[in-house]
């Protein structure tokens, strides 16, 4: 019911009419427009379908409403999900060159974008060390530059399969 925008058309339309019916009664009485009157029954069964409709909207806002926060958490989800396996990815790397601790953490800062003297300033070293170990890091990554070193990590996500996919990389 929630995936078919009819149904959403018809109930916007229902609480249009409603709005109109509510909102034009009491403003031609405030104003004093006289108007024909209106049978007793019509009206009544006026007023009871503008409830209805309006009951019906407030369901159905609930039910989006409720929609909207699952589809949150599962998005959320995935996001921490592939936060942790680029983190697991940049851990295998880092493994694999053999980086300090100290060049890990210049290397993260790195691929943040933190500029030299912001790693030297936030390591309390100076900028010709973090500049020597930023050297080190691309001589074991076996790149040349920052941009490079994020490349590596950008082409290793995109080789990652999808986590709920069924289809197999060709």
């Amino acid at each position: 019911m929630l995936s078919r925008p009819v149904t959403f058309a018809v109930v916007l339309a229902v609480q249009i009419i409603c709005a109109i019916f509510f909102v034009s009664d009491i403003v031609l009485s405030v104003l004093g427009v006289p108007v024909a009157p209106v049978p007793w029954r019509f009206r009544e069964l006026m007023e009871i379908g503008a409830a209805s409709g309006l009951s019906i909207g407030v369901v159905l806002g609930a039910l989006l409403f409720r929609a909207a926060l699952l589809r949150t958490r599962k998005v959320e989800a995935a996001l921490r999900a592939a936060s942790g396996a680029f983190m697991t990815l940049v851990d295998e790397r880092f493994d694999d060159w053999g980086l300090t601790p100290a060049e890990r953490d210049v290397a993260l800062f790195a691929l943040k974008g933190l500029s030299l003297a912001d790693i030297a300033r936030l390591r309390d070293t100076s900028a010709g060390t973090v500049k020597a170990q930023t050297n080190a890091i691309y001589r074991k990554a076996g790149v040349t530059g920052r941009p490079q070193l994020l490349s590596v990590f950008v082409e290793d996500l995109m080789d990652i399969p999808e986590p709920h996919s069924d289809r197999e990389k060709v």
